[in-house]
């Protein structure tokens, strides 16, 4: 399984994928999950891929050369596109090739044909822009309401992404937000590990030089992952218990108003249980 992480923002785009894969307890490996496709000064594209490795690497390679017909006009490449709509359309049409190639054998050996991307990027003359592509090359935009997507084993992570990102989010808290996403995904799946891809763009450049890749002995994300966890716990433990009772407490459990009660089951003592 996998993790990854895709946000847009009006300050840019960050991306965070984990390369754990497996196939099995004994057969764990490690691939990456984000590829960038760029042409200096004119385009700026990341991929990021969860589900089926093998379904999610040809997609990978025929990307590059997916051609869709433009009528009259020359076929439509992601190296061409003069809009990301375009592009994630020779993308959707990629993973459709590789349905038509590889989907009949795969479901022979009752293998599901499980593969999504998150796809964003920017080219020249359109504003930035981030999908959401599906295993039958169906897709979705983000929003100003839904500026993140996620895929792979996104539920650890979902609360801290819900509760800092919004559209004016600065690249750098955004970035830090995805780390600590990673951490807490980390901690409760074992399927998703270490090494981690982070990629960090700029609206408007068509390049970025704010690329890592994290590994165990990373000081900045050994800091995340030992402070992260310290100050939930002392947040946790400044927050009153309950008062059931009302007390002094300004926040009781249970008032003398209350609206409802369980149900409740009385055992009758003389009642004979057959």
């Amino acid at each position: 399984m996998t993790y990854c992480i895709g946000v847009r923002l009006n300050a840019g785009l960050v991306f965070l994928s984990d390369s754990r894969t497996n196939a099995g307890l004994d057969q764990i490996s490690t691939f990456r999950k984000m590829i960038v496709y760029e042409k200096p000064d004119d385009r700026f594209m990341v991929l990021l891929s969860a589900g089926n490795l093998s379904i999610s690497q040809s997609v990978r390679e025929i990307l590059q050369v997916e051609k869709l017909d433009n009528g009259d006009q020359p076929p439509i490449t992601i190296w061409n596109a003069t809009s990301m709509f375009d592009a994630v359309r020779v993308l959707g049409s990629a993973v459709r090739r590789v349905h038509e190639q590889d989907g009949p054998s795969l479901k022979a050996a009752g293998v599901d044909f499980n593969a999504t991307m998150i796809f964003g990027g920017q080219i020249r003359g359109e504003a930035m822009r981030l999908f959401l592509v599906y295993s039958a090359g169906n897709f979705i935009e983000a929003t100003r309401e839904t500026p993140y997507f996620q895929i792979g084993e996104s539920k650890y992570g979902k609360p801290i992404l819900d509760r800092v990102i919004t559209p004016t989010t600065s690249l750098d808290e955004a970035a830090k937000c995805v780390l600590v996403s990673m951490d807490s995904t980390l901690k409760s799946n074992l399927s998703v590990g270490l090494p981690l891809d982070l990629l960090v763009y700029e609206n408007g450049q068509f390049q970025t030089q704010h690329v890592v890749c994290i590994d165990d002995q990373n000081p900045y994300f050994r800091m995340i992952r030992g402070s992260w966890g310290q100050k939930l716990r002392e947040a946790f433990e400044s927050i009153e218990a309950p008062q059931w009772d009302g007390g002094t407490s300004t926040h009781p459990l249970r008032t003398g108003a209350e609206r409802c009660e369980p149900m409740r089951k009385i055992s009758n003592p003389n009642e004979k249980i057959v």
